[in-house]
């Protein structure tokens, strides 16, 4: 299958996972939007999401076990309707500019900058842009809970599922890059993958950059080899993150973030050393 074929075939998902919120939702939804790479382009076949937003008018009690319910199902019905990704939020939380579902600070600008309108009203034009700030902390309060637990670590240091699993490998060598660029470089502009290695791979001297070419490669299509990989994780993983980690936190102290998220990246920081 091409890649245009890949990306014909996502889409077709993604209208009818949108139809079937619709569906479950009937008057009460607003629009839906295609996010990520399938809205802007550089979508991979081999380890990109289906990210699809559902805008609804009001938030009520039962609206995330009906969200949790009905991805779920739409998940089962094939290999490529497993890559959805459902953000999900009423629209007066995105024009107050915050989150009563699950609509993290930087989707909520993907939205807003590069939504593409399936069904319903296009009401992107009304999404409160997030703060730089906002995407700062988020973006690090991210980190901290995901990729600092004691599971992941050993994964770092011992890998097993990162040398099979290419959607975990360029997820876990592509965020710290994706997250120092989108706080440094774009002014509150989402940024992409591709353009954050670009530039990353551009700086000087970059840590773990043969690593990263290796990301960006298995995203085109490239295939993991365990043999040629184990070394270049060994070498240039965690090298990668204490770079982030240093990076991220002088712009956190710079922006005035809270002790705690300081202190927990200095605990990450020790205990990957």
């Amino acid at each position: 299958m091409t890649t245009t074929d890949a990306v014909t075939a996502a889409r077709a998902v993604a209208d009818e996972c949108a139809r079937a919120y619709q569906a479950v939702f009937a008057e009460r939804l607003v629009a839906t939007y295609l996010l990520g790479s399938l809205a802007y382009g550089g979508y991979s076949p081999a380890v990109s999401d289906i990210d699809l937003a559902v805008v609804l008018s009001d938030r009520r009690d039962s609206d995330p076990e009906t969200i949790e319910t009905t991805s779920e199902i739409l998940r089962g019905q094939s290999t490529l309707h497993r890559k959805l990704s459902t953000f999900w939020a009423s629209l007066p939380a995105l024009r107050d500019g915050h989150d009563d579902g699950r609509f993290p600070a930087l989707d909520r600008l993907e939205l807003a900058d590069q939504g593409l309108l399936l069904l319903g009203e296009d009401v992107a034009e009304h999404v409160a842009r997030p703060a730089t700030v906002e995407l700062l902390l988020e973006s690090a309060r991210f980190a901290v809970n995901v990729l600092s637990t004691d599971e992941v670590i050993t994964e770092f240091r011992a890998p097993r599922r990162l040398l099979v699993d290419p959607v975990w490998f360029t997820k876990a060598v592509l965020f710290p890059i994706r997250f120092l660029y989108t706080s440094t470089k774009t002014a509150g502009r989402a940024a992409t993958n591709d353009e954050a290695a670009d530039w990353y791979l551009a700086r000087p001297q970059p840590v773990a950059a043969s690593l990263v070419r290796w990301a960006v490669r298995v995203r085109a299509g490239h295939p993991l080899d365990p043999g040629q990989l184990r070394p270049e994780l060994a070498a240039g993983l965690v090298p990668l993150y204490r770079n982030y980690i240093e990076e991220q936190t002088h712009r956190l102290l710079d922006n005035g973030a809270p002790t705690e998220l300081i202190t927990a990246f200095g605990q990450w920081l020790r205990r990957l050393s």
